[in-house]
């Protein structure tokens, strides 16, 4: 039961933020002009690269912030404000600061290969998503739910995968008004586990201070 209700907790706190709905407009801008078997090759090729940074940093975190000299509890306050910010964006159903700005966009239109950048990084795995899985894959504390971190992260790109391969179909089923509602449903769960990150980062400064 714990192990299942850690894989709810993991899955959902890593999809929220890879968030691939609300990167549908996106991505179906971005591949407009591309074939058929071109989408389709981006498409793998960017949830591949995404997934694979997502799994290395969800693995090295620990080790980036013993080199920096960085404290778990001060990359979940760190982090967790920056997840709220993404989720205030999310709420007002803006496109997210965090994952693609729009000089990226514009800069992506002169490229002939998108897949990497923008698509892959920033707009599945961003800061936000790599702040998540370092921070989430820390809160497992036996190598079995560390294990279930990493399975969350795959089932995550899976889905994003699914999802950008029958972007247009999709779009057309949600419309503008299923988009946003989505995307405000989702900004109110990623502000939530925001706010949880940053009050035990916050409780455990404090304990460790006095």
């Amino acid at each position: 039961m714990e192990a299942i209700t850690f894989f709810i907790y993991a899955f959902a706190s890593i999809f929220v933020i890879v968030n691939p709905v609300a990167g549908l407009i996106t991505f179906i801008s971005l591949t407009s002009g591309m074939t058929a078997d071109e989408r389709k090759a981006t498409v793998k090729r960017s949830v591949t690269v995404a997934c694979l940074l997502a799994i290395v940093f969800a693995v090295s975190g620990e080790l980036i912030l013993r080199f920096f000299g960085i404290t778990v509890d001060c990359l979940r306050v760190a982090g967790g404000i920056l997840l709220f910010t993404v989720a205030l964006d999310m709420m007002h159903a803006k496109v997210s600061r965090e994952s693609v700005t729009a000089e990226e966009i514009r800069d992506a239109a002169k490229r002939e290969d998108v897949s990497i950048f923008p698509i892959a990084i920033p707009l599945l795995t961003g800061p936000g998503a790599i702040t998540t899985v370092i921070l989430v894959i820390r809160t497992g504390e036996t190598i079995g739910l560390k294990t279930i971190v990493i399975l969350a992260i795959l089932l995550t790109f899976a889905l994003s995968y699914l999802i950008f391969r029958f972007a247009n179909k999709i779009n057309r089923i949600l419309g503008v008004t299923g988009s946003l509602v989505i995307s405000r449903v989702m900004g109110l769960l990623l502000g939530a586990i925001a706010v949880n990150f940053i009050s035990v980062g916050i409780w455990n400064i404090y304990k460790s201070m006095i």
